[in-house]
């Protein structure tokens, strides 16, 4: 059945005339109606190049040195499908910084020339050294990359808004699911790296929250060495069973393993056959190539063609900044930072992402909201919030830091 609100653009003196005055050019602005009403909207990709980069694990997974750049090429494509009938030009500024070169000269360079809506891939902490001087600038962040906690409920900004999904997020979104499975007793098994440290507190934490029980938890330490040649499958299949070996009962392996140093070992190497989750098996994700629901099929094909490589994590939380700014624009008419910052704070905004519903920000600490895929290399499994994890203003705040949980309050 189609909507009263949409019904009335159906009927003879509705859209039918009207795509007909358009067609001979009588609804159409004139040359310098469009002129005067052109909206410039630059959009700045800013990165660092990072040095020593291990290579993955695998030869299937190539190593990227483009992702992020490609999805915010990607929005911006989409942008102008809609900004062209609107007297609004989307155009990308790609500054990447070298690894040892001065980020933040680049970042009051790009201020001097004007420049103040940012997309940004890189670190935490280099995030946070360009926020102050965005808030004097009056110029917003757009975080694709970080994964952060504490940027969510301690160092929050009111020039950054994050698409990137935090640690806590994702480990909410993989618990649920296990939680749902009735599979609460979680064998955790942590990388020797600080990222996997944050990513083990995280698990730790969603363990808490939804009543799943860690029975043991061991460090897998990182020894160095040639990943791919020191470690075939004949010493795999010798070390992991022992490694794994005389843990109490446990569901499930959850491997926190942001390193990329030993998760792939663990599925069919375990000493007892449990499934094996986290960082590998069945990992939370906001995007996968996998992903074909909801006009998913759509945007694969279309990276695709662009890029000629499947659309990756970071090339979605670019694309969703992109988007999201162009949403904004669109919907207020300016390129002006200040009202596109209420706006994309405001209820009124909603964006269409490919998830089955609208992704809004949250208001105290500006992170997006957005069903998490979870997946395997070749299928989706399901898709969290899961069924029956209910909150007082919608279930995607089941995922992550809460208001009560922050110490942000950036729009009260």
């Amino acid at each position: 059945m189609i909507p009263s609100a949409a019904r009335r653009f159906l009927r003879p003196s509705g859209l039918v005339p009207a795509l007909g005055l358009l067609a001979l050019g009588l609804l159409a602005p004139s040359a310098e109606a469009q002129k005067a009403a052109k909206l410039d909207v630059p959009i700045t990709w800013l990165d660092q190049e990072r040095p020593n980069r291990l290579p993955p694990l695998s030869l299937v997974e190539p190593l990227l040195d483009d992702e992020g750049v490609q999805g915010a090429r990607l929005a911006i494509k989409d942008n102008q499908t809609t900004g062209r009938f609107l007297g609004q030009d989307f155009r990308l500024v790609e500054r990447v910084v070298p690894a040892d070169g001065d980020l933040g000269a680049t970042f009051d360079a790009a201020l001097k020339a004007g420049e103040r809506l940012f997309v940004t891939g890189v670190d935490a902490d280099a995030l946070m050294r360009l926020a102050p001087r965005a808030e004097a600038a009056g110029a917003l962040l757009l975080d694709a990359f970080t994964q952060d906690d504490d940027l969510r409920t301690d160092r929050c900004s009111p020039a950054v808004f994050h698409t990137s999904l935090s640690r806590a997020m994702k480990a909410d979104a993989l618990a649920q699911y296990l939680v749902w499975k009735t599979w609460r007793r979680w064998f955790l098994i942590v990388g020797s790296h600080p990222e996997d440290a944050l990513l083990a507190a995280a698990y730790r934490r969603a363990a808490t929250k939804f009543g799943a029980l860690i029975v043991e938890e061991r460090t897998y330490e990182d020894t160095g060495g040639a990943r791919r040649t020191e470690t075939g499958h004949v010493q795999v299949q010798r070390q992991i069973p022992v490694f794994t070996q005389d843990a109490p009962a446990y569901d499930v392996i959850v491997a926190a393993d942001e390193a990329d140093v030993f998760g792939e070992y663990l599925p069919y190497n375990t000493w007892d056959p449990r499934p094996v989750t986290g960082s590998v098996g069945l990992v939370p994700s906001a995007w996968s190539r996998v992903h074909e629901q909801w006009g998913g099929t759509q945007i694969q094909r279309r990276f695709e063609r662009l890029v000629g490589r499947p659309m990756t994590d970071r090339d979605y939380n670019a694309w969703t900044a992109v988007r999201a700014i162009g949403e904004a624009a669109t919907r207020t008419g300016t390129n002006e930072p200040k009202k596109l910052h209420d706006y994309m704070v405001g209820d009124a905004f909603a964006l269409g992402a490919f998830k089955g519903e609208a992704l809004t920000f949250r208001k105290w600490n500006q992170q997006i909201r957005q069903p998490i895929l979870l997946v395997t290399p070749r299928m989706l499994v399901s898709v969290s919030p899961q069924e029956g994890f209910l909150h007082q203003r919608t279930p995607l705040d089941t995922l992550g830091f809460d208001l009560p949980e922050s110490r942000c309050s950036l729009n009260p």
